[in-house]
């Protein structure tokens, strides 16, 4: 159980309870062939919240994020080394099945890429059609129906579900993405820079949509709008480009604190505009 909390631009959520991480990182390096991008990140994430990754261009947020779901690898000459456990689980063991991974830990891109070709409807469960044998359309429309309705679009796009998804406006069509990650039935939500591409209002809408989602599951963003940060996350995590150009992570803690009380003076400087 959490408590929610107001405290000025931020809204803190504080457990009421003991609970373990669902994501675990433990010294995770990634490389691109023999450049290290990421180097020795060690956090945990934990469930039904909003973490967030915020620092400077091309400190490793992305790639980080992507490495928590095993889309790292698809890059040709791309690894990575150390561990990512979810729920207990090593996601890089040998037995590990990268399609169930990407299931259950789901990715929302940067520009909203609904499928051009599709209508509304089939965008939402073109994935579960993958992964799962359906016996009546009924329960796809249920499913579909349902996926919307927890991305806050279902009473904007009900009478278009045969129109294309493309058809759509931009924010409209990320909220379409997000659903259709909702339809594989995720523990975890990757979101990378999902509000780079949307005006202030479609943003807002996304950003309510992220508080409501993290009552039932977990978010991990990437975000170059620190008030944004502050605003949707629980807590955050900073991170900057060392000496050898690989990404490290410098701080991570509850959003507040790292607003407010940096340990680290990179922190400080990077919050306060001094650097970034």
């Amino acid at each position: 159980m959490y408590t929610l909390v107001n405290n000025n631009d931020f809204t803190t959520k504080i457990s009421t309870e003991t609970e373990a991480p669902i994501l675990k990182v433990e010294e995770l390096s990634a490389y691109y062939g023999t450049f290290r991008a990421v180097k020795n990140v060690t956090m945990d994430v934990y469930p039904r919240s909003i973490t967030a990754i915020i620092g400077p261009s091309g400190c490793g947020k992305s790639t980080m994020l992507r490495c928590f779901n095993r889309m790292h690898e698809v890059v040709h000459g791309a690894h990575v080394d150390g561990k990512v456990w979810l729920d207990g689980k090593d996601i890089y063991a040998p037995s590990a099945d990268p399609v169930k991974i990407r299931c259950n830990i789901g990715m929302v891109f940067q520009k909203p890429n609904p499928f051009p070709t599709m209508s509304v409807l089939d965008n939402v469960v073109a994935g579960r059609r993958l992964t799962s044998i359906w016996s009546k359309r009924s329960e796809m429309e249920e499913l579909a129906e349902k996926c919307l309705r927890q991305a806050a679009l279902w009473d904007e796009v009900k009478d278009k579900l045969k129109q294309s998804g493309a058809s759509l406006s931009g924010g409209q069509q990320q909220r379409l993405c997000i659903a259709r990650a909702l339809a594989v039935q995720p523990e975890v939500i990757l979101m990378d820079e999902p509000c780079s591409a949307l005006d202030p209002i479609a943003t807002l809408k996304i950003e309510d949509l992220m508080r409501s989602l993290a009552e039932e599951y977990t978010i991990i963003i990437v975000t170059h709008n620190m008030q944004q940060a502050g605003r949707v996350s629980d807590r955050t995590a900073y991170m900057l480009m060392s000496d050898d150009r690989a990404g490290e992570l410098v701080e991570y803690g509850e959003t507040e604190q790292i607003f407010t009380n940096p340990k680290d003076k990179r922190t400080e400087d990077y919050i306060t505009g001094r650097f970034g």
